[in-house]
């Protein structure tokens, strides 16, 4: 592969995997919003799922990326 096509796909899955990461954060903070619970407490909830959601989602989202595109 070219380091163009690899390049290409390394942004194409980060998108993929920043962005889904993103859509489960902010679903949690809706979900947290009934006004039980403080901002610290809805912030550092946001915060922990998006970067656990970074870490199950890039194992999984570069390959498939990868093999759609081979």
């Amino acid at each position: 592969m070219s380091s163009i096509t690899e390049r290409r796909l390394a942004v194409v899955s980060a998108l993929w995997y920043t962005g889904l990461s993103t859509a489960l954060a902010l679903g949690f903070y809706l979900a947290a919003g009934g006004g039980r619970y403080d901002m610290v407490a809805r912030f550092g909830g946001v915060i922990w799922v998006f970067i656990l959601a970074m870490i199950i989602t890039m194992p999984v989202i570069i390959p498939l990326v990868k093999k759609k595109y081979q």
